[in-house]
């Protein structure tokens, strides 16, 4: 880690590696609230075993919305060191997760590419997924490309204004843009997008016979549709999908959840309410005429606080 952080585009500063906290709320010990097999990704990463999440405390981005706010705000979980971090690698891996799953990993990226190589030479074999909020340093993620296999940043907004209020990053369409470019640069570099049919074996609940798609490659973005801004999502839409077409998979998601923070406050009314369905029909429909054939949708009644893990520490 460098002596002032400048891994996010933050650029707070910060001396954590001395032990003061960045924006991000986290000095430069590691700290985990979560490690295990995780069902609630896309079927290309979770699968039918899971895909191995290890969840970071403390973030760059701080959204007000957030559903993670128990871990994100930094301080909570177990300190570890970066061979237990590449110990709990490989025990995810002995459980058949398919990937390893980096959640909220930007502030730790230099302690996660040292604990991956290590991992490696002791038999890591299954992909690495970086799982993010989008807001990245373009240096960092040309820093970690022999490290990552698949990326999955979030693409938030496109207007400075809505990434002002929300996530206090005016920039953040700008970086996000640079960094997503970056990650499909890379991807391409190697081969593009490997997506496998693979064969889930006797231990899974799968019909004998059926086969599970797995990515072992690529990128996945992610957008999450607010209630109410159905034009802006639009926007990031076509934006994603003029620039990047089928080089990316876009994984538009329905599942905001107005948390008891939002609920209880006054000053975000317009996130007291989930996003409704003819809101979400809109959205996806507008993907289907402008063409995104690589797409990931949510159906049913995803918004629901039951999605979210309980960060106790287990398996860390």
């Amino acid at each position: 880690m460098p002596n002032v952080c400048t891994i996010c585009p933050r650029r707070c500063g910060a001396a954590r590696s001395t032990g003061a906290k960045g924006y991000c709320g986290e000095t430069g010990e590691i700290r985990v609230t979560r490690a295990m097999p995780h069902m609630w990704e896309e079927p290309v990463i979770s699968g039918d075993k899971g895909s191995g999440a290890v969840f970071f405390s403390g973030c760059n981005l701080h959204c007000v919305y957030c559903q993670n706010k128990a871990i994100s705000d930094g301080g909570t979980g177990k300190i570890i060191s970066i061979d237990r971090l590449k110990e709990i690698f490989l025990e995810l891996q002995a459980k058949n997760v398919y990937n390893i799953n980096l959640v909220t990993p930007t502030h730790y990226a230099y302690e996660i590419k040292e604990a991956v190589a290590k991992a490696r030479k002791e038999g890591l074999h299954i992909p690495i997924v970086y799982n993010s909020g989008g807001y990245e340093s373009v240096d960092t993620v040309k820093d970690l490309k022999d490290t990552v296999d698949i990326w999955m940043p979030d693409m938030k907004y496109i207007s400075p204004e809505t990434a002002k209020k929300y996530s206090n990053a005016p920039d953040y369409f700008d970086r996000a843009a640079e960094a997503i470019s970056e990650m499909v640069r890379q991807v391409k570099g190697k081969g593009g997008t490997v997506i496998k049919e693979v064969n889930p074996g006797t231990d899974s609940n799968t019909d004998e016979g059926s086969t599970v798609r797995i990515m072992e490659r690529g990128v996945i973005v992610r957008h999450m549709l607010l209630p109410g801004y159905v034009p802006e999502s639009k926007r990031v839409l076509r934006y994603l999908h003029e620039t990047f077409g089928n080089d990316i998979y876009i994984s538009i998601m329905s599942q905001y959840t107005p948390m008891p923070h939002i609920l209880e406050g006054d000053r975000y009314p317009e996130l007291k309410i989930k996003v409704t369905k003819e809101e979400y029909d809109r959205l996806v429909d507008f993907a289907i005429r402008i063409g995104i054939e690589n797409a990931f949708i949510q159906e049913g009644d995803v918004a629901k606080d039951s999605f979210i893990p309980a960060f106790n520490s287990e398996g860390v």
